[in-house]
């Protein structure tokens, strides 16, 4: 690859693509992508909610920790209530770490897709040979879920320049990793096509609360706003919206009613241009129609 381009897509605008519909007609692909991390106890990287001052940082991890402990779950309670299905980006190690917790994403009917080990580490600086033994372990044991894998989100949004080439490689349908457009894309891969699906830097609760210090609310009337221009725009143009949340930030109590209200309005709009959906399910309907440029 040069230094000056990724050499993953070409530049193409938005406007003058080929138009399709999503599975019923539809013209706007929901989604809500949830990831379930852990993180190491006294090292490795992690969000912070505020400052630490000694090592280890008990505030910070037992922050993060609440999310799936508590937060999840009352997660799981808003879902189940609205009756969405979502994707869950499930770090491996939370099979060992959060016994149960996996298990319930994938008895709720929530796809399963993998966002690397752990939240400890970021994957971007491994050597090849490190990166694809990651990706073939994580894959090996989320696959333990009766479920393998098709998506994958690395942990901190971090890869290498051989990422792409290493999930075609062992059999990944799309990455979420490249937050580029609003409609699912391919990305070369030496191992053939790799779809990107957008997940959203913005409609994420992460950045949005923690990095720009907003709250629940805001992130609630963030969602409508974006939901309502992409609807304006939809009828000349398939769109994708996924919304990203973590449970140790919106599953916390205060925020979850902001949260609900929002998606509460929106399923009860029951606006026939949206599909509610997984990510899984836009890359499938994608492959099975080749509809990505």
């Amino acid at each position: 690859m040069s230094s000056s381009h990724h050499d993953r897509y070409a530049y193409r605008p938005i406007v003058g693509r080929p138009d399709y519909d999503w599975p019923d007609g539809r013209r706007l692909a929901i989604y809500l992508g949830v990831n379930y991390e852990v993180f190491d106890f006294g090292s490795g990287l992690g969000p912070e909610l505020a400052p630490s001052q000694t090592k280890p940082d008990v505030m910070n991890y037992a922050w993060r920790d609440y999310g799936n402990r508590v937060g999840a779950w009352r997660l799981f309670d808003l879902f189940d209530r609205l009756g969405l299905r979502t994707t869950a980006l499930l770090n491996a190690d939370v099979l060992d770490r959060c016994p149960g917790l996996a298990e319930a994403c994938r008895d709720r009917g929530d796809e399963i897709a993998a966002h690397g080990g752990s939240n400890a580490t970021a994957q971007g600086a491994l050597f090849r040979s490190r990166e694809a033994h990651l990706i073939a372990d994580v894959t090996e044991r989320l696959a333990a879920l009766d479920v393998r894998p098709t998506g994958w989100l690395g942990p901190w949004i971090s890869e290498s320049k051989n990422t792409p080439d290493l999930l075609a490689e062992n059999g990944y349908r799309y990455v979420l990793d490249w937050a580029h457009d609003d409609q699912p894309t391919r990305l070369a891969t030496d191992h053939g096509g790799l779809l990107s699906v957008p997940y959203s830097q913005e409609i994420n609760d992460l950045p949005a609360i923690i990095e720009r210090k907003q709250e629940a609310d805001t992130f609630a009337d963030m969602i409508r706003a974006n939901v309502a221009q992409l609807l304006s725009e939809c009828d000349r143009r398939p769109l994708v919206l996924g919304i990203a949340l973590h449970p140790y930030i919106m599953g916390q109590a205060h925020r979850v009613p902001a949260l609900a209200q929002v998606l509460t309005e929106l399923r009860e709009a029951n606006d026939p241009r949206i599909w509610w959906t997984t990510a899984g399910d836009i890359a499938a309907h994608v492959e099975a129609h080749n509809l990505a440029a």
